[in-house]
């Protein structure tokens, strides 16, 4: 009966986020001006995926940093002092190289055309599949943002939030409790540095003794594994190449990697949700699609006129 309510909560918001009625985007919006431009992103994310497999979830990554600030705009990849990226809990975002490589590509075919912001959002998309992910429709018309600013960047979720500030953040950005349990199980794949989480390893909250929500066997894995703060270990220790149900079953067994993992099983309002994830696949591929897609949407800028074109996707334009 537990697990039914769960299910049938969850197909509830299932309904309700997957619908898309931003008229300020459209799936058809290249269609002309360049009709190849999913085709030479996603070759491109192929190349490099390729090569370092690490690179799927750290576009990922930068797609939610990117829209965590100021929406979808590209503002992350603005690469000058005082902007987002050069703020320090920026360091560890990668993929840049990848988005400039696609950008390059596509001016060669469509100049001026089409957006970093919307390169960006298909590169994540096309990471997620590569990784095992499910495949989504994405709607196409971002703008590029002209504002980056590095203190902006700390708005980004860090690892050390309660619930409600997490729920407050994704109401914030349009998104909901699903959306905010749906896309943590990105952390299906990917690693995070030592440094975020030796807090809850040694002396949590000032007890000076081990988070109490770390199984006790985990617990003496990551201790091994992270003597150094600059080391990495893997976000689902279980299966960390694979784009999975796994991390929600880990953070059933108390085996989230970091604080804000753990939590959405100690809350009341989230932890229906990780067993209903957790039960099946397809059930989490489709919501993580839906709440990709609305993520995706998120748009600060008030008109067409607060954005462009970026030729150069780390500069604005001149």
């Amino acid at each position: 009966m537990k697990f039914s309510f769960s299910l049938c909560f969850l197909v509830f918001f299932f309904l309700e986020t997957s619908a898309f009625d931003d008229d300020a985007l459209s799936f058809l919006h290249y269609y002309r001006s360049c009709p190849d431009v999913e085709k030479i992103i996603h070759n491109k994310v192929k190349q490099w995926v390729a090569k370092d497999y690490t690179l799927a979830p750290a576009l990922m990554r930068l797609h939610f940093h990117d829209c965590a600030v100021r929406g979808c705009d590209a503002s992350v990849l603005l690469n000058h002092q005082g902007s987002e990226r050069r703020s320090n809990v920026s360091k560890s975002l990668r993929g840049f190289e990848v988005i400039d490589d696609i950008k390059a590509e596509i001016e060669k075919k469509c100049p001026k055309t089409v957006s970093c912001a919307d390169i960006l959002t298909a590169a994540a998309r096309d990471a997620t599949v590569l990784a095992g992910g499910p495949f989504w429709q994405v709607p196409y018309g971002r703008k590029d943002g002209r504002v980056s600013i590095a203190k902006e960047a700390e708005m980004v979720p860090m690892g050390h939030e309660r619930v409600t500030d997490l729920i407050e953040f994704y109401q914030s950005k349009g998104l909901n409790i699903l959306d905010l349990v749906a896309l943590s199980g990105a952390h299906t794949i990917g690693r995070s540095t030592c440094g975020s989480l030796q807090f809850r390893l040694f002396n949590y909250m000032g007890t000076g003794k081990p988070d109490p929500t770390i199984n006790p066997k985990y617990l003496n894995f990551l201790r091994r594994k992270c003597r150094w703060a600059s080391e990495y270990v893997d976000l689902d220790a279980t299966t960390p190449k694979t784009f999975d149900v796994q991390y929600f079953k880990n953070v059933q067994n108390k085996m989230g990697l970091l604080r804000t993992d753990q939590i959405l099983y100690s809350d009341s309002r989230t932890a229906p949700l990780v067993n209903a994830l957790a039960s099946q696949t397809h059930v989490f591929h489709h919501q993580f699609a839906a709440s990709m897609v609305k993520l995706g949407n998120v748009q600060d800028y008030l008109s067409a006129d607060d954005g462009e074109i970026r030729v150069n996707c780390n500069c604005v334009n001149a």
